[in-house]
């Protein structure tokens, strides 16, 4: 025998077609996401807001700068009223000129020009000695600078051990004095450029120069530091050898 079930009948609400009732399910369209539309025309179409409209604006001012508004370090000074950039790294172009003049002038030599010492004006005193030997054809940077660092080394360790416990002689004005007293020898590499080489007369003009910087660097260290009078000839010869020392790159 069979069994049979009371089934509840299926209403649709479509009227009982049930296909149609599948095909509104399916028809109904999702409406893509649309930015609202701006009423102002010279907008830009993909931004969701409009640049010049009221909503759109900020509190905020644009900055005013004045021309003595703005100064470094927070001061109320303006760029007009900056030290140059050679005195701020601490190259005085005017003192090294008056430097140059007194140790060009070997009879009056202007010893307080020199109780300032700097290193600018010898470094670049030893650079043009450099470029006179480079073009002789010699390559000589390297040795010019040891050579200036040992002899000042030497002269330090000579006049302080003359002048015992009373010497004032420090290694940077020493440093500086020799630098500056190498004008001489700068003079003589550029003449040695029209002499002839291995003559009497490049001899003769090198002994000149020589003695001309000794006698400025003699005259300087024994007017700048104390009790250096007493040794004079010592302190000359000493003098002597260094600058024979770089007039031999000069000659050879």
């Amino acid at each position: 025998m069979s069994k049979e079930f009371n089934v509840p009948p299926v209403v649709f609400p479509s009227g009982g077609n049930p296909s149609a009732a599948s095909t509104q399910q399916r028809r109904l369209p999702t409406a893509p996401f649309q930015p609202p539309r701006s009423s102002n025309p010279n907008s830009i179409p993909f931004m969701s807001f409009d640049i010049g409209s009221t909503a759109a604006s900020t509190s905020f001012s644009a900055p005013q700068f004045g021309h003595n508004n703005i100064g470094i370090g927070g001061g109320g000074a303006g760029f007009e009223d900056e030290p140059p950039l050679l005195e701020e790294l601490g190259i005085n172009t005017k003192q090294i000129w008056h430097k140059t003049l007194s140790i060009l002038n070997p009879v009056r030599v202007k010893s307080d020009l020199h109780e300032d010492a700097d290193l600018s004006g010898p470094f670049l005193f030893l650079m043009a000695f450099g470029l006179f030997q480079l073009l002789a054809g010699k390559l000589h940077f390297g040795i010019i600078l040891g050579w200036v660092t040992v002899a000042s080394l030497f002269l330090y360790v000579v006049f302080n051990m003359l002048a015992g416990r009373n010497g004032n002689l420090d290694l940077y004005r020493c440093l500086s004095l020799i630098g500056y007293c190498m004008l001489p020898i700068v003079i003589l590499s550029a003449v040695a450029l029209f002499v002839p080489q291995g003559g009497a007369a490049i001899l003769a003009v090198t002994g000149v120069f020589v003695i001309w910087s000794t006698r400025v660097c003699t005259r300087l260290l024994v007017e700048l530091a104390s009790c250096g009078d007493e040794h004079r000839g010592l302190i000359a010869y000493a003098c002597f050898l260094i600058y024979m020392l770089f007039s031999l790159l000069v000659i050879f």
